[in-house]
């Protein structure tokens, strides 16, 4: 692992969130302050309602704060063009999540290249790429498999194979293992641990598994919207 690099590839500086519930303000992040080194793992834990997840889609370009700046490899989002923002969500971080979304109707294979389809690619330019990240992840016997077809822990490998299928240099987890078997999530947590040590990837994984916390390079925890200790 790389944790010895402390250039940081992600900052959140004083980054607030709300959402209104009808006429109920909802505050979520109240000045989060964070940044991520390249190369490191770190992980995020905190009870339920913490903004855990609310702060990984704003470190994703998924969503907006109403105050404070999204910093990527030292320039602020706020300061970038549309087109750029997409392109950084679309090239340089992968999503994992709890629950694997992916495409009922089309096979691993094609889940897993999905990313470059949606761009406008053939499928023939991309083939190579996802035979090899599917064998990476352990499925070269289940490529031809659709969701429906696959366990758990093999459906969320297929997720985390599409992640990689641009190579970005981050990847963003939430709960990788939340929805899995004991068993089933440990290889998962092997997995991605092991890609950081292989493909020097920057992890970011948001967890309620203290276990797996532990294991990181760096373990920050959530209170009531700000980030307790970093």
């Amino acid at each position: 692992m790389n944790s010895d690099n402390k250039t940081p590839v992600l900052e959140c500086r004083n980054i607030h969130k709300h959402y209104h519930d009808g006429d109920r303000r909802l505050d979520i992040l109240n000045g989060v302050d964070l940044e991520v080194r390249a190369g490191e793992i770190l992980a995020i834990s905190g009870s339920s309602g913490a903004g855990k997840s609310t702060l990984l889609h704003l470190m994703g370009t998924l969503d907006d704060p109403n105050a404070g700046d999204i910093l990527f490899g030292g320039t602020a989002l706020s300061a970038m063009a549309k087109t750029e923002i997409n392109r950084i969500r679309n090239e340089e971080i992968g999503f994992v999540f709890q629950f694997y979304h992916l495409l009922p109707e089309f096979t691993a294979l094609e889940n897993v290249m999905m990313p470059a389809l949606a761009q406008g690619k053939r499928k023939s330019s991309c083939m190579e790429r996802a035979e090899y990240l599917i064998e990476k992840v352990g499925l070269t016997d289940r490529m031809t498999h659709k969701p429906g077809q696959l366990s758990g822990g093999e459906q969320q490998r297929v997720a985390i194979a599409r992640a990689l299928f641009n190579e970005p240099g981050v990847i963003l987890s939430d709960e990788p293992t939340g929805n899995l078997d004991e068993s089933t999530g440990n290889s998962i947590v092997e997995l991605l641990l092991n890609l950081n040590k292989e493909e020097g990837m920057t992890l970011v994984m948001v967890t309620h598994d203290e276990q797996l916390a532990q294991r990181a390079d760096r373990w920050v925890q959530m209170h009531e919207g700000i980030v307790t200790n970093r």
